[in-house]
């Protein structure tokens, strides 16, 4: 029998009412060198009834039946009747793009990486948008790249939006563990081990939302046990092989894993609550503090009342962060110093330090130009400006342009509105040839802040006739407004 170019695994426990739209999806596939080894988790339902009926109809795809023993073993399973030089894993309620792996394999074929990876959608039945897990690591494509390069894929940790290379899979002898959460263990080592691996902006993958879904059962005793248990063998591994990558995965967990923990027992019974911290101590102990340092201080403030056990305060931080705004206060000698006057700011008797409120990179700039548009040579722009958690408070706002180069600044003038709303303009007449960014800075008393002003328009600008030439704007890397004069 020809060796397969790619084996997908589909584990399926339960999933008769999506397993055939998973399939079709995998039978669909541009690549068609593939095999598909579905593994039967002990299923009482019509699922492996389904599971026959591609296996009959589509010699690619095989079924392995066997007990159930979880997600994580039923995986193994598949890897181990695996053919292909690929390897890549499918969950059997979410559905793929017919390009997907062709994308991913083709990747890899070109550049010699051992994993390509890709983005990431969530679907329901009425509507699909990127994953907000996934979004950040995914916005262009990057071939031959490394975690210790590119230190936000410590997101990437789902198993199902990757095709590995079957060679480098054996090599690490990677395996799956039992319990909920078990992709992470696998694929941050797997971003650690690899020589090379490639990030595709195509979405490659659509994982559905279900309510019976693990991560919808999230505030379940067992379910916060298997994930910080996942977590903490990250962050051994990590500690031991690469230890630079600490900081941003410190950082990761307190802001996902240990938050949603910290919901959960915000939520939880009062005979659930020793059981909870138990689980959570371990993990809240192995912190970096100086990732904890450089989180929002929101997170800080719940990642201090975990610590100390403080449950009533966290319900109630929980629910004003969910209902309400938070305020920015200026205190201290001078008025030197910014808080967030969160819940239980200042209040003695709860001997919380002023230090978990102060406010540091979160009081940042926020321009935005909304409006573009030519007129006699110049391009007029309208847009707000202000700093983070102080918009109602507008400051001076100053905008200039940054060339290449030493080219240094050219001033833009600026009139100023209500609310932090501005009316820019741009001569083009005496502007030099290069990529213009445009940048700005909003002034409150001392407290200054600045950097490049973005933009939500969609579409570039129409190149036009403009002082003699043909001038464009474009949104860059992070959505930073560009203005090309050639």
């Amino acid at each position: 029998m020809k060796t397969p170019l790619l084996s997908v695994v589909v584990p399926f426990f339960e999933v008769e009412e999506y397993l055939r739209e998973c399939l079709t999806s995998l039978a669909e596939q541009t690549l068609t060198d593939l095999e598909v080894v579905m593994v039967d988790d002990g299923s009482t339902d019509g699922s492996a009834v389904i599971a026959k009926e591609f296996a009959a109809a589509d010699r690619r795809f095989r079924l392995v039946q066997q007990e159930n023993r979880g997600l994580g073993p039923a995986r193994n399973t598949g890897v181990g009747h695996a053919r292909g030089a690929y390897l890549a894993f499918a969950d059997s309620d979410d559905v793929l793009p017919a390009g997907a792996y062709a994308a991913m394999v083709g990747s890899l074929e070109r550049s010699g990486s051992d994993f390509a990876s890709g983005a990431v959608h969530r679907f329901t039945a009425e509507e699909s948008a990127p994953s907000g897990l996934h979004r950040r690591m995914f916005r262009r494509t990057v071939h031959g790249t490394h975690i210790s390069r590119k230190t936000n894929l410590v997101h990437d940790r789902t198993a199902w939006n990757k095709v590995y290379r079957r060679s480098f899979w054996d090599r690490h002898g990677f395996a799956f563990p039992e319990g909920l959460y078990e992709d992470a263990p696998v694929t941050i080592p797997a971003h650690v081990l690899a020589s090379s691996v490639d990030v595709l902006a195509d979405v490659v993958y659509h994982w559905r939302l279900r309510p019976t879904s693990i991560t919808q059962r999230r505030t379940e005793v067992t379910n916060v046990r298997d994930r910080i248990a996942s977590v903490r063998a990250v962050q051994g591994f990590v500690a031991e092989r690469a230890p630079s990558l600490r900081r941003v995965l410190d950082q990761m967990i307190a802001s996902w894993d240990l938050r949603l923990a910290g919901e959960a027992i915000a939520v939880a019974a009062e005979e659930d609550l020793d059981a909870l911290f138990a689980i959570v101590d371990p993990c809240l102990a192995a912190l970096d503090p100086a990732a904890v340092a450089e989180l929002p201080v929101v997170r800080r403030l719940e990642l201090h009342l975990l610590r100390h056990r403080m449950v009533a305060e966290l319900r109630e931080v929980c629910r004003f962060r969910q209902e309400e705004e938070v305020r920015v206060v200026r205190r201290g000698l001078c008025g030197r110093r910014w808080y967030a006057a969160y819940p239980f700011f200042r209040d003695r008797s709860r001997g919380i330090p002023d230090r978990v409120y102060e406010v540091g990179d979160e009081l940042a700039l926020r321009a935005v130009a909304e409006e573009a548009r030519w007129s006699e040579g110049r391009l007029l722009l309208e847009g707000r400006a202000g700093i983070r958690h102080l918009e109602e408070q507008p400051g001076e706002v100053r905008l200039w342009l940054a060339g290449p180069g030493a080219r240094g600044r050219v001033p833009v003038r600026v009139e100023q509105g209500e609310g932090g709303g501005f009316a820019a303009e741009i001569a083009l007449e005496d502007l030099p040839p290069g990529r213009w960014t445009l940048h700005g800075q909003v002034s409150l008393g001392r407290l200054r802040r600045e950097g490049p002003v973005r933009g939500p328009l969609t579409a570039e600008g129409e190149p036009g006739e403009q002082a003699g030439r043909d001038v464009r704007y474009t949104l860059g890397k992070g959505g930073r407004l560009i203005l090309e004069v050639p």
